[in-house]
């Protein structure tokens, strides 16, 4: 077999005439080293982004780097199992990353909203999410990978397809990515919980006349995810982080200091308006517009959404009445699994409320069933690093909390309930997305999809006792509020800010709307408004240093001879990026678990904060992320 994809895998035959690249023999892929394999992946790739996420607002999808290292693992413990072995992992190492990124978008908002969650509760909404959204994806999967081969590209498939089939190539992404981990590594311990040596946030703000702030926060992870999510995202970010520091932050200081005496800020009485400082400003004022901006653009994408959803059903009700076999046993089974969790944690979060856990439940289960075709059909043309999962979910939130204000459900333990719901919804939507990525693999190398089907789940309940286990962990510092939080949390904030202003009554409705007009504007220049929004809530320290990462990006390519050569420095430089995010997250949830179970009071307290050592530490990070991918050039350009 040649090491390379044919020219038909990416369309100009039918998908039932296509010839996968592994056309005979055992479809089987799996047996005991492969699972354990994919489960230790699962576990690192959610729990890595369930870390990243929550500190930054993005996500890097694991498919490519869970292939290299799927690749580099089989290739030591699992031989035999070549390719389709491979292909099961890289399948788990989404599943485990999938499910972070839809469960941390919503469930850590309940620790904001002041209530506490239990693991039963997260682990049934969560396995009730992976479970129906397998199978409703399971159900289309004719459609989305056989009849709309070559229509739907599946470009992030692809390339991992591509990566398994020439994966002898394994060794030297797996050594990029070795490098990256004991950068980010290293870092992390020297300023983290570890050993807390020095400080590492580049920090300038005035709170005289003209009031803004500007930090750097040095962190390895940031700088990888803007490695890999190039420089058209992170300037659009930081675009926003301008905007609220220089722009709306100045402005509102300006007019508080003509404020008159005795006046206090809305939500802090103990705070005069005429004596805000910059934390003030940005946590009361600037927090809320920016959710507003938020909000306009997850309903904007949602609204632009119709009509894939249109389209989207229609087609998959006629591709079902053409061919009723599209499903499969295993994806029935999860489906019908998914809608029985689903009704009992429904009984199980309502609190007794019967008429709560039947409509809440359905109405989560249609939420879901809509968006999850849309997720698996979106996966086929952005892929999953671009999937709005955030506008999905906005516009379920919105809709379910329109129903509990309708029926009178609206104290605290109700939000709580919602937020359980919008869990299950997120989950299933997100899941949706990796499941389609992963199957549209196994389609291409040839696979069987009822294997794909079993250790995607067994990936995604995995995922879940991770991600519940490391938000419960981190649960008192998620639970922080005000200036320097360690985890900004920008999608949970928002679902914390809408469900809880809207029960209340107490959302700052003026503030909402004007970061609501703002994300109009935004559109109507057509730009990213999610994008902008999120840089705008987010501190300015994080974008900045994605900024940074992208930076790097820009020179490496900018410094190639040619194209050959950048696109091999790219390529390391990716892998490297990985090994940046996943050893600064990895290491930075051991340090803070270290801090909160064992050290306690006797953490190491470091040194006074100096925007010296963090300087040096920044150009450090630099040069050890610029000088390997560099000098890598004369070696790959020439093979």
């Amino acid at each position: 077999m040649d090491n390379k994809l044919s020219k038909n895998a990416y369309g100009g035959v039918a998908g039932k005439d296509y010839v996968p690249y592994v056309s005979s023999g055992s479809k089987s892929g799996g047996n005991v080293a492969v699972l354990i394999i994919g489960i230790i992946l699962a576990v690192i790739f959610s729990a890595s982004t369930a870390y990243s996420g929550m500190k930054s607002g993005l996500t890097v999808a694991a498919g490519i780097p869970g292939s290299i290292i799927g690749s580099a693992f089989i290739a030591a413990f699992a031989k035999q199992k070549g390719i389709l072995g491979k292909n099961l992992v890289q399948g788990m190492a989404s599943g485990g990353e999938s499910v972070a990124s839809g469960i941390i978008f919503v469930l850590p908002a309940i620790l904001l909203i002041g209530a506490k969650v239990t693991f039963l509760e997260g682990f049934v909404v969560g396995v009730g999410g992976v479970l129906f959204g397998i199978g409703v994806a399971s159900l289309v999967y004719n459609y989305l990978m056989i009849e709309e081969h070559g229509k739907l590209m599946y470009p992030e498939s692809m390339a991992i397809s591509e990566t398994l089939v020439a994966s002898e190539g394994a060794g030297e992404s797996m050594k990029f990515m070795g490098i990256g981990f004991g950068i980010g590594g290293i870092i992390t311990v020297v300023t983290s919980s570890f050993l807390n040596v020095t400080n590492n946030v580049i920090s300038y703000v005035n709170e005289t006349f003209y009031k803004w702030k500007f930090e750097v926060e040095v962190n390895p992870l940031l700088l990888g995810i803007g490695f890999i999510v190039g420089l058209e995202v992170s300037v659009a970010m930081f675009a926003g982080s301008l905007l609220s520091n220089f722009g709306i932050m100045p402005l509102i200081g300006y007019f508080s200091n003509l404020g008159r005496d005795g006046a206090t800020v809305w939500n802090n009485p103990n705070v005069a308006i005429n004596a805000m400082q910059v934390k003030h400003i940005a946590g009361s004022y600037v927090k809320y517009i920016g959710a507003g901006m938020m909000l306009s653009g997850g309903l904007i994408g949602a609204i632009k959404l119709i009509p894939t959803i249109i389209s989207s059903i229609k087609e998959t009700m006629n591709a079902k009445d053409s061919n009723s076999g599209s499903g499969s046993s295993a994806g029935t089974l999860m489906l019908f699994g998914g809608v029985v969790v689903c009704f009992i944690g429904g009984f199980v979060i309502s609190g007794g409320n019967i008429a709560m856990a039947i409509f809440a439940s359905i109405l989560s289960l249609f939420l879901s069933l809509l968006f999850v075709i849309v997720s698996g059909r979106l996966t086929g043309t952005i892929g999953t690093s671009n999937l709005p999962v955030s506008g999905m979910t906005i516009a379920s939130i919105v809709i379910v909390t329109l129903l509990f204000v309708a029926m009178g459900w609206k104290n605290p333990g109700n939000n709580k309930s919602l937020l359980l719901f919008g869990t299950f919804i997120v989950t299933a939507i997100s899941v949706a997305g990796g499941y389609a990525q992963s199957q549209k693999v196994t389609f291409i190398v040839g696979g069987n999809k009822n294997e794909m089907d079993k250790y995607f789940a067994i990936s995604g309940i995995v995922g879940v006792i991770v991600v519940i286990g490391t938000i419960l962990l981190l649960s008192s510092q998620l639970a922080i509020t005000g200036d320097n939080v360690p985890f900004a949390l920008p999608q949970a904030n928002l679902m914390s800010t809408l469900t809880a202003g809207i029960m209340s009554g107490k959302l700052p409705w003026v503030m909402i709307i004007v970061g609501a007009a703002m994300g109009v504007v935004l559109f109507l220049l057509k730009l990213p408004v999610m994008t902008v929004a999120i840089g705008f809530y987010l501190p300015i320290a994080t974008t900045s240093i994605i900024l940074i990462g992208a930076l790097v990006r820009l020179f490496v390519e900018k410094t190639s001879k040619s194209e050959k050569e950048k696109e091999v420095k790219i390529s390391n430089g990716i892998s490297l990026s990985s090994g940046l995010v996943a050893g600064g997250s990895i290491i930075g949830l051991i340090g803070i678990i270290l801090r909160l179970k064992f050290f306690k009071d006797n953490a190491p307290s470091g040194f006074t904060a100096s925007n010296g050592m963090a300087i040096i530490i920044l150009v450090g990070l630099i040069l050890a992320t610029i000088i390997p991918i560099v000098k890598s050039k004369v070696k790959n350009a020439n093979q």
